[in-house]
């Protein structure tokens, strides 16, 4: 059975949310993490906090979305610990808004961040898994990978495709060794939702017949504030996955997830629907 203790992990999207806790979790776990985000400050601040001593922590700035800081992260950690045991693809965000309205130009980019940038950067990391007959992948989607929402359709879509990545990759290297598995959040409190908010601000100020129908949408969401989780749950879930010889295909957490996620295994998709439409 694995342990964290000597295991090297690289974290993406670790400024903050799901990502920050994670890596606070796997360090008290004895494991030497890489963190990786566009935030230079926070993150040399956060891998301080972990480890002043520099030894077990490496921060290492960048976009996801180019190949060259890809691969520097790649290099950087080889040239650091010498392996690479796990990887959180955690990096990603949203954007809200009618499919009709939001520019394809935006689009493009969410599905750059969130499943093309995720693919490109595991393909760095898998020969040396493959050849060694070890490694975890741990992915991080989400229930709307499941259950596509009015207004999220961008977003969810990412998710959904995300599904089809995991399982695929599973059977693909599971004859190597290599482990991978998928955690799908329900909402969470983190910076996530105000980060969508901010990057769909033209196409939500620009709603036009859908503008009704916006306040359903922010409705919806005050009530999911109110059973929301942490994102140490999901933290708890990627140490699971990571210390597990044959990790669950998927995860799901908190609470709530897991119960929209059998409401979805039982009822017809016409009943799902109505129950997950944003209404004033």
């Amino acid at each position: 059975m694995p342990t964290l203790a000597g295991q090297v992990v690289i974290i993406t999207g670790a400024s903050s949310g799901i990502g920050e806790e994670t890596a606070r979790r796997l360090v008290r776990g004895g494991a030497k993490v890489v963190i990786f985000a566009r935030r230079q400050d926070r993150l040399e601040a956060l891998a301080r906090e972990l480890d002043p001593s520099g030894a077990n922590v490496l921060a290492v700035a960048g976009d996801i979305t180019r190949d060259a800081d890809r691969r520097r992260l790649v290099d950087a950690t080889l040239e650091k610990f010498g392996r690479i045991d796990g990887l959180v693809n955690n990096a990603g965000y949203g954007t809200r808004g009618p499919v009709e309205l939001v520019p394809v130009d935006l689009i493009r980019q969410n599905f750059e961040t969130t499943i093309f940038s995720l693919i490109a950067l595991t393909q760095l990391v898998l020969p040396a898994m493959r050849e060694r007959g070890s490694g975890c992948i741990v992915n991080i989607g989400s229930v709307a990978g499941r259950i596509a929402r009015p207004l999220s359709s961008i977003y969810d879509s990412t998710k959904h495709a995300l599904e089809a990545i995991t399982d695929g990759l599973r059977g693909e290297l599971k004859p190597f060794g290599v482990r991978v598995t998928l955690i799908r959040p329900g909402f969470i409190l983190t910076e996530f939702v105000e980060a969508a908010n901010t990057a769909s601000t033209g196409v939500i100020d620009n709603a036009g017949p859908y503008a009704p129908y916006l306040g359903g949408f922010r409705v919806g969401y005050d009530r999911l504030r109110r059973v929301a989780g942490t994102p140490d749950d999901i933290a708890r879930l990627v140490e699971r996955a990571l210390t597990s010889g044959n990790p669950a295909p998927r995860y799901a957490a908190p609470l709530h997830a897991k119960f929209f996620l059998f409401l979805k295994w039982l009822l017809p998709d016409r009943v799902l629907a109505f129950i997950v439409r944003l209404r004033k």
